[in-house]
């Protein structure tokens, strides 16, 4: 028989082998598991209360509810909510209860919990509450957005890190253990696969056993050669989840705060990762026109030539124009005064929302109209001495409010000077 890809002994993969079997081999995830940290505590008090474990792909989650169980001497069960229905919770509920008549607990793992539904996500409760199961749920995603309240006012929630530079070097130093040789990689080498990874430790060990796998004897493998052999994966993003709003945040704060290079950063980083650059441009133009304001007037028109430009080039040459955007309205001089006006404006209109406009400043149409008073002592602004007449514009017996109010700051210093000298003029007529 000839040998096939399914002959011979099955060998495990090699993040499988190199699973670590006690909290002190997992790596980057101190802030959770050292001596007086809260998993250890519950560890050495042998009592396990119900949590959430929220991070990235591959920093552990599985492998630290695995060991917990294992610590504490409960029957570990797992379930991905992506495969299992009500149905299958039932099953593990009633088995739970018949293993705890038994004397025996059940920590339940899920992961992905954020993809069971509300109603799902209730079936837990009762069990939870009364012990029949210690539930440890796993999520990529934020869990105040996709966990209900009801779950997780009964679970803590203990936030995983992903592996850092330290945490990659000392899972390389095991995986050379291992092997008894070290990779056929230079500094240069190990750098790109810990870029690779992005965090994720399980795909780097599977980066790093595709080295080991197709590397020729003696062979060291330079930059090029490893981006042939492993290919370049897209960072880890999805549009409609956490990353989505975390991202495009961080360039609004960048932006806000007036950083052209952390902005574009964040930029880069969006559109790298797949991210519909219209949905950027949206968010920038909602920027030209609430943080920067009249403070720059221009940034609005900027926001609309960048994006003109982007629908007419496309991508990769329209990104240039996007990324000039970025760059204008982070150096731009910021005021959202327009912004605060108009949420003040909007409450008074509608408190105020049936009284009509003063009666000199109606057009008079018909002579009816005129015999009631419609246009009467009218002022037209660029007839008088100043090019302002300084009549009331608000309805009658609606004391004048002061809405918009410009700062110091771009073009709104020009509005200011203006709007402080038709003040005065106001005044002075006032008096008259």
């Amino acid at each position: 028989m000839n040998d096939t890809l399914f002959s011979g002994t099955t060998i495990k993969p090699l993040a499988d082998r190199l699973r670590p079997q006690n909290l002190n081999d997992v790596v980057g995830q101190d802030h959770l598991l050292s001596e007086k940290a809260p998993l250890m505590r519950m560890i050495k008090a042998k009592k396990l209360t119900s949590f959430i474990l929220w991070g990235p792909p591959g920093c552990g989650k599985t492998t630290i509810a695995r060991i917990l169980a294992h610590e504490t001497h409960l029957h570990f069960e797992a379930l991905s909510a992506v495969f299992s229905g009500v149905s299958d919770l039932r099953k593990v509920f009633e088995t739970a209860q018949n293993r705890r008549r038994m004397g025996q607990g059940t920590l339940l793992f899920v992961d992905e919990i954020h993809r069971f539904n509300r109603s799902q996500q209730d079936a837990f409760l009762p069990y939870v509450e009364d012990g029949t199961i210690i539930l440890v749920g796993a999520t990529t995603e934020n869990p105040s957005f996709e966990l209900n309240s009801a779950l997780l006012s009964r679970c803590k929630v203990f936030v995983l890190n992903r592996l850092d530079e330290s945490a990659f070097d000392c899972l390389i130093e095991r995986v050379e253990t291992l092997y008894e040789h070290p990779l056929p990689l230079d500094e240069i080498g190990k750098n790109y696969i810990k870029q690779l990874a992005d965090g994720d430790g399980r795909y780097f060990l599977n980066l790093l056993e595709t080295v080991l796998t197709y590397a020729e004897p003696n062979e060291i493998l330079d930059k090029e050669s490893l981006e042939l052999l492993l290919q370049k994966r897209l960072p880890n993003y999805d549009k409609g989840q956490d990353s989505h709003y975390n991202l495009i945040s961080a360039l609004h704060k960048s932006l806000r705060g007036s950083d052209p290079d952390a902005a574009l950063y964040w930029c880069a980083r969006m559109i790298t990762a797949g991210e519909d650059i219209k949905y950027i441009l949206r968010r920038l133009t909602r920027f030209a026109s609430e943080d920067v304001g009249l403070a720059d007037p221009l940034a609005l028109v900027q926001a609309h030539c960048a994006w003109d430009s982007y629908e007419r080039l496309g991508s990769p040459e329209g990104d240039l124009a996007v990324a000039g955007l970025v760059v204008y309205l982070a150096t731009a001089p910021k005021s959202i005064g327009v912004y605060r006006a108009w949420n003040r404006v909007r409450q008074v209109a509608m408190e105020t929302g049936t009284l009509m406009p003063p009666k000199h400043i109606l057009n008079a149409p018909t002579k009816l109209m005129s015999d009631l008073g419609y246009h009467q002592n009218y002022q037209y602004d660029p007839d008088t001495k100043d090019g302002f007449s300084g009549q009331n514009y608000f309805p009658d017996g609606m004391p004048r409010q002061t809405f918009y109010e410009p700062l110091e700051r771009g073009f709104e210093r020009d509005i200011k000077k203006r709007l402080d000298y038709w003040n005065e003029l106001r005044r002075k007529k006032q008096k008259k």
